[in-house]
């Protein structure tokens, strides 16, 4: 019978392998990769996941990846961005591809323009149009609704992007910097074949590296896929497997960390961090009656506060020419300790997200 894993130590285990236990003295290739990846839908949130996990990050490091092309920004898990490594985004956005071709048929916007199309002709046409150079969707669509007569040109453009691994290209994603998303495909940009064959198991493993121990509804969760239980069936026999306080299996792999005791320290994390996307049960990291006030309603995740490795509320930076500002909101009062935990750590990020603004406010309350 599988032994029980608590909640706590579900959360203690997440952490550790999430470098939020302590900062790593990793480079933010390897963190990257550890992390299979980071949540991109904006330019500036990789930078803060990255900050708040690894010790003496600059942001200087994950933009020069970016335009050395060792990390590049494409549609993968639950079909949004995320900043991936050269070497995985080609592997994980192969075992993602049928999300994004399943979007194209059930997208209520986007659907009609596709219908009736022949998907294959508009690859090639998508392959075509950035042949001689990156194209923004807004470029694409007269192109394409001109090749496509009859057809919507935003749904052409977003055809394209589902069917083709289309990287954004920097200045995009540099910090300080961005613009418009032009994209081309992950094979002009990289200069290498890209294979199409996707590699669940290999998906799965690299998930319960960074965020287990897990069930398969958390990995499709975290994946956007569906029917994961075979292959956790597959791994299996190289797996250990708990049940949690639910009553749910957990599985894991054999060597990763599981620490039993600690106590972890304040974190702000980066809005859309994927520790709060990753499982369908996210009750190890963030008590379900606070999900509403962390996920708005058109569809932005602010940047949670944690202490003691539980979400206690959310942070607000506003700048000005000589002002920067956090607001700290809680949802409960919280011990002097935490508080000056939470202002130091607040200062931190303050000083780096804006270093030659000097006056720098941290300021808390409490939701009522």
């Amino acid at each position: 019978m599988a032994a029980l894993i608590t909640d706590r130590e579900l959360n203690l285990a997440t952490l550790a392998r999430q470098f939020l236990l302590r900062r790593a003295e990793v480079s933010a290739l390897d963190a990257i990769e550890h992390l299979a990846g980071l949540q991109a839908q904006a330019p500036n949130p990789p930078y803060l996941a990255l900050w708040a996990r690894l010790k003496n990050f600059a942001a200087e490091d994950l933009s020069t990846l970016v335009e050395n092309r060792q990390v590049v920004r494409l549609v993968a898990m639950r079909g949004t961005v995320f900043a991936l490594s050269a070497a995985d985004a080609g592997p994980f956005r192969a075992t993602v591809q049928t999300i994004m071709e399943r979007d194209l048929h059930t997208n209520s916007t986007q659907r009609a323009a596709l219908t009736g199309l022949d998907l294959d002709a508009l690859a090639q046409a998508g392959r075509e149009l950035v042949a001689d150079g990156p194209l923004t969707q807004m470029q694409m669509r007269p192109i394409l609704a001109e090749r496509f007569p009859g057809h919507a040109a935003e749904g052409l453009a977003h055809g394209v992007r589902g069917l083709l691994p289309m990287v954004q290209v920097p200045p995009r994603g540099l910090w300080g910097r961005s613009g418009a998303p032009a994209l081309t495909t992950l094979e002009n940009w990289l200069g290498i074949e890209v294979s199409p064959s996707p590699d669940p198991d290999a998906l799965v493993l690299r998930y319960l590296a960074a965020f287990g121990p897990a069930s398969v509804k958390d990995a499709q969760a975290w994946s956007g896929l569906t029917r994961l239980a075979e292959v956790f069936e597959r791994l299996r026999p190289g797996l250990i497997t708990f049940v949690n306080e639910n009553g749910t299996e957990v599985f894991d792999l054999p060597d990763a960390p599981r620490p039993t005791s600690g106590t972890p320290p304040v974190r702000i994390l980066a809005p859309f961090d994927n520790i709060l996307l990753s499982h369908a049960d996210r009750s190890r990291i963030m008590d379900e009656q606070y999900r509403t006030r962390v996920f708005t309603v058109n569809g932005i995740i602010k940047p949670a506060i944690l202490v003691r490795g539980k979400v206690v509320g959310f942070a607000t930076v506003t700048p000005d020419k000589e002002t920067v500002e956090l607001g700290a909101t809680l949802f409960a009062q919280q011990a002097k300790t935490a508080l000056t935990a939470i202002e130091k750590e607040a200062r931190s990020l303050l000083k780096f997200m804006h270093p030659n603004i000097v006056n720098r406010e941290v300021r808390f309350a409490v939701a009522t």
